[in-house]
């Protein structure tokens, strides 16, 4: 990488994902040379550390942009609608993690070791995608390459941080509520701004984001479109289940894959994952080792396990996939685009 450094701005710097996204270009002495953090006037006035020294939040205008080289967002949908344009307009390039521009074809939807090429057509906004995604599309990119790929069909068991730290809370008020024997009233999840809400603690609530009127929720629809899009697959077929865990950090996925090749092993796809940039491979059933959230957490790779061969389809393999939703699911996702653009020399 070189030597010299780029004006950095954080749009919501004092959010759990933009935390870790400080946290991450700290870890990886990403060149930065002048650092702007930004998020709604509700934060401003905050201090946060970077590298030894402080810094004061402050409120996200577009006038905070004047300067700036690459902007990280992750303050919510609205507000890159709103100030993800004027970042660009002022010479920055936008590396988004909210949903709102994923699906819009000017934007390119980029996970590095996938598409990373997708970089080249940037017009200033470039998309990460959901958490969920990311770590299914790592997994499969080295299998779809190598064998071809035709059908996917995933069931997430996706943790609470995913839905912010309000969620965080109730997971744990709960879980206490519940042991002490005391009663709580259920605010957040599945989805604050549903009209019912259930208990997390020691439950599962196969509800993530709003109902479509097709029967799946907008974060299933989400995997569906997004994998097609990274991929550039739109005949590729995607059926998602997503479903929310009493887990802190780290979602979970069984995958099941039809590939092209009928001559496949398991011990094939076991050795090209094991060799895949972005993947550690723990699947040893004889010693019970395969990927757990728990082991997870603060580790960029995505982590891969249990991975057999259907024993109906001799193209069908089913895996477990997991991955630190911050992390590779969001802020590590963001530094590496910004990463690849300083490789590509697109900065």
């Amino acid at each position: 990488m070189e030597a010299r450094g780029y004006h950095v701005a954080v749009v919501g710097a004092t959010g759990a994902v933009g935390q870790q996204m400080l946290n991450t270009l700290e870890k990886r002495n990403f060149p930065i040379s002048k650092l702007t953090l930004l998020s709604s006037e509700r934060s401003a006035g905050k201090k946060v550390t970077f590298r030894d020294e402080e810094y004061t939040v402050q409120t996200a205008t577009p006038d905070s942009f004047e300067g700036v080289q690459i902007a990280l967002f992750s303050a919510g949908g609205s507000v890159s609608k709103e100030l993800a344009p004027e970042a660009v307009k002022r010479g920055a390039i936008v590396v988004d993690n909210t949903s709102a521009y994923r699906m819009d074809e000017n934007v390119p939807l980029v996970v590095p070791e996938v598409n990373e090429e997708a970089l080249k057509n940037h017009n200033g906004i470039i998309a990460n995608p959901n958490c969920s995604t990311i770590q299914m599309v790592v997994a499969l990119e080295p299998l779809r390459k190598q064998y071809g790929l035709s059908k996917v069909i995933v069931s997430t068991y996706q943790a609470v941080s995913g839905a912010g730290a309000a969620a965080i809370n109730e997971l744990r008020e709960q879980s206490q509520a519940i042991l002490n024997g005391e009663s709580f009233s259920p605010e957040i999840l599945p989805v604050k701004g549903d009209e019912k809400h259930y208990q997390i603690a020691f439950n599962a609530i196969p509800q993530i984001d709003k109902f479509q009127d097709n029967g799946f929720t907008f974060e299933e629809m989400k995997m569906i479109n997004e994998t097609k899009k990274i991929m550039d697959m739109s005949q590729l077929h995607v059926a998602a289940t997503c479903v929310r865990l009493p887990v802190e950090t780290g979602h979970s996925e069984s995958v099941y894959v039809e590939i092209d090749d009928l001559n496949v092993s398991a011990e094939q796809v076991k050795q090209l994952l094991k060799e895949s940039e972005g993947i550690t491979l723990q699947d040893d059933p004889s010693q019970q080792l395969y990927p757990m959230p728990a082991d997870c957490v603060g580790k960029n790779d995505v982590f891969v396990g249990r991975i057999r061969k259907d024993l109906d389809r001799d193209n069908g393999f089913h895996m477990w996939i997991v991955s630190d939703n911050l992390l590779k699911g969001a802020a590590w996702n963001s530094v590496q685009i910004a990463e690849s653009l300083v490789k590509l020399k697109l900065v």
